[in-house]
Parts: C-alpha cells; structure tokens; sequence
C-alpha cells in the first residue's frame, strides 16, 4: 500500500512538468505542449521560430 502510493505521488510530480508555460520566455501557450512532443523542448512557437532563425 506504501509501495502503490510512493508511485502515485511521482507520477503526480511528473505530470507537473506538462504545464504550458515556455522555459524560454516564461509564457503560458498552447503550442508549448505541442512543442515539447514534437521537439522535445518546452518552449512556445515563437521562441521556436527565433530560435531557428537566430540559433545562438
């Protein structure tokens, strides 16, 4: 019963990572989610795009 709710409070903790704010500006987007399954990166269409135009 330990062992079981351990388990549900780090997948809880996981989930948390899934929120729509960009690591990049800080904004809450939609696209941040999409982003991040796509690219891997939590960040918003805008910063992907200044990102790919002006990679440094």
């Amino acid at each position: 019963m330990i062992k079981y709710r351990n388990k549900l409070e780090n997948e809880d903790k996981d989930l948390g990572d899934l929120d729509n704010i960009c690591d990049e500006c800080k904004d809450e987007d939609e696209s941040v989610l999409q982003n991040l399954i796509l690219t891997g990166f939590k960040i918003c269409k805008s910063c992907r795009i200044s990102k790919t135009i002006f990679p440094l």
